[in-house]
């Protein structure tokens, strides 16, 4: 064997269908391989929901539930992250922590319209005094047992335009 003579494997390569080029290439004439006319055949379309004429899945279903527009989010927190920060060199231990050191040490991304949140999945062994808008009683339970302490505070609420036009 030679290297003039080394070969792909039999169909290891193959030429990809070049769809609207003429009756002969097997995808070429009338439909092009799209089946139908009109909006189907064009491309970036699909009928979401669409099912023949029949009353849609979405409109033969009950409507249930109720999502509020200006719920109230938190940021949430778990003591394994808050651990995980102290254990890297990111928090000291027994630090005063609240919302904005939360968001300036890279735990949380961005402060939710309802604050911060602690929950306890995993173990926390800093002293670390937190400041938070709401925190679960097994949160409190583990900061409480590590020797730090979580105060529950209130976010200062956004002025309005009236407000600040007053002063």
């Amino acid at each position: 064997m030679r290297l003039n003579e080394l070969r792909d494997n039999q169909g290891a390569r193959k030429n990809r269908t070049r769809i609207g080029r003429g009756i002969g290439s097997g995808k070429g004439g009338h439909t092009v391989g799209k089946g139908q006319k009109g909006q189907k055949s064009r491309s970036g379309v699909s009928i979401n929901g669409f099912e023949g004429g029949q009353t849609n899945m979405f409109r033969r279903l009950a409507k249930r539930g109720f999502s509020p527009i200006n719920r109230t989010r938190y940021a949430v927190v778990n003591l394994t992250v808050l651990q995980d920060f102290v254990d890297r060199k990111k928090i000291k231990d027994g630090a005063k922590l609240d919302a904005k050191a939360l968001k300036e040490a890279g735990i949380i991304n961005k402060l939710e319209n309802g604050g911060v949140k602690i929950l306890a999945k995993g173990e926390l062994k800093a002293k670390l005094t937190l400041e938070v808008q709401k925190a679960s009683e097994a949160a409190v339970k583990a900061v409480e047992k590590a020797g730090g302490k979580i105060t529950i505070v209130e976010l200062p609420k956004a002025k309005t335009e009236k407000e600040e036009a007053k002063k």
